[in-house]
């Protein structure tokens, strides 16, 4: 393992090898651990998503915040076939690197899925579940999410995605989607990003939910957050996972898009601390 951190770059965290991939994250506080999967937005990497969130859980907790094969400062492996069973297949090494045993995590988007089929498949690795305008299970696809997963580079695209996922645009400052759009361009990021979800897209919600069955049977104490006003991710998703899973509670923030972890940031981490294991 090493610590590649950088006050330049703070998307860089450590480095350690998962599952056979040399795996960029973030590792802070101690504690009971809570493991931070970010979303499938187009440059994202886990400070981008989850950098004022992270060191707020960290202050009562370890939190471990990677960027998932094919995302941010993780290696873009040539040739690699992106899927479902290799994503999860890539965070449980990354358990097993970090000698983790059972950790709850909290997935947002394209992550919750994430975290739903990790908790379906290895459910002792898994204490409890935090899903933000998750997927996992089926839905229409929106034209946000075709548009998001869709994304060509542009400074102009990329900023009418950011526009989809905010509710209040005075957020969005100036320089935002020049900085996220040269994310989106580094070497090997477009390349991985436009082979995970080719068209037709609606394949690519189907393959990351789970049946009706699996989300009942799961065990797991769940909180499901979501914003009202989210263009990508429909409320009727957490709803549907709602009256799924048995042991889950649904919060919807009023006046929130899909980045409630950045819209709500307060209240969303006031939510965390009061659910997940100190």
């Amino acid at each position: 393992m090493t610590q590649t951190a950088t006050a330049a770059n703070p998307e860089i965290g450590s480095t350690v090898r998962a599952a056979g991939i040399r795996t960029n994250y973030h590792d802070q506080g101690s504690g009971s651990p809570v493991l931070l999967i970010h979303g499938s937005g187009p440059g994202v990497s886990a400070w981008a998503n989850w950098r004022g969130v992270l060191p707020e859980l960290a202050k009562q907790r370890r939190v471990i915040a990677p960027d998932i094969v094919g995302f941010g400062y993780t290696e873009h492996p040539e040739g690699y076939t992106f899927s479902r069973q290799a994503w999860v297949e890539h965070l449980v090494g990354l358990l097993d690197a970090l000698e983790l045993e059972k950790v709850s995590i909290v997935g947002n988007s394209f992550g919750g899925a994430l975290a739903l089929w990790l908790a379906d498949q290895f459910a002792e690795r898994v204490d409890r579940l935090a899903l933000m305008g998750s997927a996992g299970t089926r839905f229409e696809l929106t034209p946000g999410l075709d548009a998001v997963w869709g994304y060509e580079p542009s400074v102009e695209n990329m900023q009418q995605l950011l526009e989809l996922f905010a509710y209040d645009q005075s957020m969005l400052g100036p320089d935002l989607a020049q900085l996220r759009y040269e994310a989106s361009i580094r070497d090997g990021v477009h390349e991985s990003y436009s082979a995970m979800f080719p068209a037709p897209r609606q394949n690519g919600i189907d393959d990351l939910a789970l049946d009706d069955d699996a989300l009942h049977s799961l065990p797991h104490n769940t909180l499901i957050v979501h914003g009202r006003d989210d263009k990508v991710i429909p409320l009727s998703a957490s709803l549907r996972l709602h009256g799924l899973i048995t042991r889950s509670q649904l919060h919807v923030f009023g006046q929130c898009g899909h980045w409630t972890q950045i819209e709500k940031r307060d209240e969303f981490v006031q939510l965390l601390r009061n659910f997940l294991p100190a």
